[in-house]
């Protein structure tokens, strides 16, 4: 979402041992995308409205983090004003993906006003990260994959006992 006021960046530079690839730092220069770490994730995904961080992962090992990092902006002409993007600095992927459970590079994380909501894994065909961001766009925030483990009381989920205990 987009406000009259824009906030700008938590600002977070990218590393300058580890630069960032062309195409990741086109996106916060041509495109708005902020950049966070994983100091600062949280308070960027905080934000009201969609959000959506880019891991796009080393670009020798995962090339087609390139590519998700040049379909994101058509993306967000598809979808205008519907989300904010940032971009993760390549020395600080690793344990902003531990914190959300993203397993799989790249990865989309999606988040609304703080809360996670989903990921897109992969390079994806154009109608899968269509009807992707859609269904991310209008679904529930839920749990990431790394936060908590379910309680189990005598083979059932312990909200359906009533407790715990």
């Amino acid at each position: 979402m987009t406000t009259d006021t824009p906030i700008r960046p938590l600002a977070v530079t990218p590393p300058s041992t580890d630069p960032a690839p062309p195409l990741v730092m086109r996106l916060a220069r041509d495109f708005g995308a902020d950049w966070v770490d994983e100091t600062s994730v949280s308070e960027w995904t905080a934000r009201e409205g969609n959000r959506v961080v880019l891991l796009a992962g080393d670009a020798v090992r995962f090339p087609e983090g390139q590519d998700v990092a040049a379909v994101l902006p058509e993306l967000m002409k598809v979808f205008p004003g519907r989300f904010e993007v940032a971009v993760v600095p390549r020395d600080s992927e690793d344990a902003v993906a531990r914190r959300y459970g993203s397993q799989r590079w790249p990865s989309l994380l999606f988040f609304r006003s703080g809360q996670y909501v989903t990921a897109i894994a992969g390079m994806q065909d154009w109608d899968v990260y269509l009807q992707g961001v859609d269904a991310a766009l209008r679904m529930p925030p839920s749990r990431p994959p790394t936060i908590g483990i379910p309680v189990v009381s005598n083979g059932k989920p312990a909200d359906s006992s009533g407790g715990c205990h």
